[in-house]
C-alpha cells in the first residue's frame, strides 16, 4: 500500500517518485540516505520498526522532509520539524471485524492472529476483542502472536489451533504472515478476516476486510510538500470519521449479508459521531 500511494502520487502530481527495497533493517538507514542525497522530497516509509532510523535520517537531513505511517512524530526524543507522521484508528477496523465475526460465527467462538505487539497491531487485537463481545454476549475470543510479519507457515498453524479450538471466524492482522492464517480458514471452511487492504480477491471465504488506507496516507505527505503545505513537527490521524479506516466488501457468502452490512454501516456512523470509542489495548 506504501509502494501504492508513492506510484499514484507520480502518476497523479507528474513527478518523479521511486520506491526503494529493504530486504532487511540493516537497508533502512542506506536506503533513506540514498532518498535524501538524491533528491527525493518527501521521503516516506512504512512501519513502526523504521522510527529509529527515520530520525536519525531526518537529523542529518534538515533541508529534506520525512514522514513516516504507523508511528508519532511526538515519540521522537529529537522532535525533528521536518518529519511528520501518520497514525490509523487499527482500534476501529479491528472494531468492525469483531462486529462481523460476532455476527457470522455459529460455534460462538472467534480468533486474531497478530503479527507482532506493536500499537497497531495491539489495537486491531484490542478493538476485534470489544467489538465481538459488544455484539454477542458471551462469545470467546482468541488472540495470539506469530512474532512476525512475513513467515505464512507461522500464523498458519496458529489459526489451525484456533479453528481446533472452536473459532470459526479467523481475523488475521499479521500483514504477508497473516496470509498463511487466511489459507487455515479457507482449507478448514471457516470465515477469514482480511487486514489493510480488501481482501475478498482471495475468495469468498473472506468474510470482510479491515480497511486501513496507507496509500492515502502516502500520497497526502508527497501532495503536501509539492503544494507547499506540509507540517512537520506532527501527526495526520486517521480515522472511521475521516474515510482512513473501515471495512471492505462483505462476502458474497456471508450469512444475512444485507444485515451484516447495515450493522457494520450503523455501527460505523455511531463511531464516527464519538458514540462509541473501541480501546486500543
Amino acid at each position: 500500500l506504501c509502494a501504492k500511494g508513492v506510484k499514484t502520487a507520480g502518476k497523479q502530481l507528474k513527478i518523479t517518485a521511486r520506491v526503494f527495497i529493504s530486504k532487511s533493517s540493516a537497508d533502512y538507514i542506506p536506503n533513506l540516505s540514498t532518498a535524501a542525497r538524491q533528491g527525493y522530497n518527501p521521503v516516506v516509509v512504512c512501519g513502526f520498526l523504521m522510527g529509529g532510523d527515520i530520525e536519525k535520517a531526518a537529523k542529518k537531513y534538515p533541508n529534506t522532509s520525512f514522514g513516516i505511517i504507523d508511528y508519532s512524530q511526538s515519540w521522537m526524543k529529537s522532535d525533528p520539524q521536518n518529519l511528520r507522521g501518520a497514525l490509523f484508528s487499527e482500534n476501529e477496523s479491528g472494531y468492525l471485524m469483531g462486529v462481523a465475526a460476532a455476527l457470522a460465527t455459529k460455534t460462538n467462538s472467534v480468533s486474531a492472529v497478530g503479527g507482532q505487539a506493536v500499537p497497531a497491531v495491539v489495537a486491531y487485537l484490542a478493538g476485534f476483542k470489544a467489538g465481538a463481545k459488544a455484539t454477542k454476549k458471551g462469545i470467546k475470543v482468541a488472540t495470539a502472536y506469530s512474532e512476525d510479519f512475513v513467515d505464512q507457515a507461522k500464523c498458519k498453524e496458529i489459526a489451525l489451533n484456533q479453528i481446533a479450538a472452536g473459532s470459526d471466524v479467523v481475523f488475521q492482522a499479521a500483514g504477508n504472515c497473516g496470509l498463511g492464517a487466511l489459507a487455515a480458514a479457507k482449507e478448514q471452511g471457516v470465515w477469514g478476516e482480511g487486514v489493510d487492504t480488501d481482501q475478498s480477491f482471495l475468495g469468498p471465504h473472506i468474510l470482510t476486510s479491515a480497511l486501513k488506507l496507507v496509500d492515502l496516507g502516502v500520497f497526502r505527505m508527497i501532495r503536501d510538500v509539492k503544494e507547499g503545505t506540509f507540517e512537520g513537527g506532527a501527526d495526520s490521524i486517521y480515522t472511521v470519521k475521516n474515510g482512513g479506516v473501515g471495512f471492505g466488501k462483505v462476502s458474497v457468502k456471508a450469512p444475512n449479508r444485507k444485515a451484516i452490512i447495515a450493522k457494520l454501516t450503523a455501527v460505523s456512523k455511531l463511531n464516527a459521531a464519538g458514540k462509541i470509542k473501541p480501546p486500543k489495548k
